[in-house]
């Protein structure tokens, strides 16, 4: 598999997507659009400010563990990472989006019918 963005139904008919590295894993995580168009607004916005490493804010949780996110030019959050043991982790994690984060394809699973989902 390549790396790809995900687009896809919530369960609340909301749409979020996904940037998924080659290996399958999740790289960033929207956040939810009203929008399909919204959704894919985003995307274009992540493969606009994801080569850029000043728009990556990296942080760690409550728990200790480490995670990024992905900012715009005006400070809002296009998405999020999963959670990483170790800060090293998360600056892969960050790596692979800059990579892959600007030239993945779309892959719209919103056409999908609900009973396959």
């Amino acid at each position: 598999m390549t790396a790809r963005y995900e687009l896809k139904p919530t369960s609340d008919n909301q749409y979020l997507w996904n940037l998924k590295a080659p290996n399958h894993e999740v790289i960033l995580t929207s956040e939810r659009y009203t929008t399909k168009a919204g959704a894919k607004n985003g995307i274009e916005s992540c493969r606009k400010n994801s080569p850029i490493d000043s728009r990556y804010d990296r942080r760690k949780a409550t728990n200790g563990q480490y995670y990024f996110v992905l900012k715009a030019a005006n400070g809002e959050i296009i998405g999020r990472s999963e959670l990483y043991v170790a800060s090293s982790g998360m600056e892969n994690g960050i790596a692979s989006c800059k990579t892959h984060g600007p030239t993945a394809p779309v892959v719209d699973l919103t056409t999908v019918s609900a009973g396959a989902r």
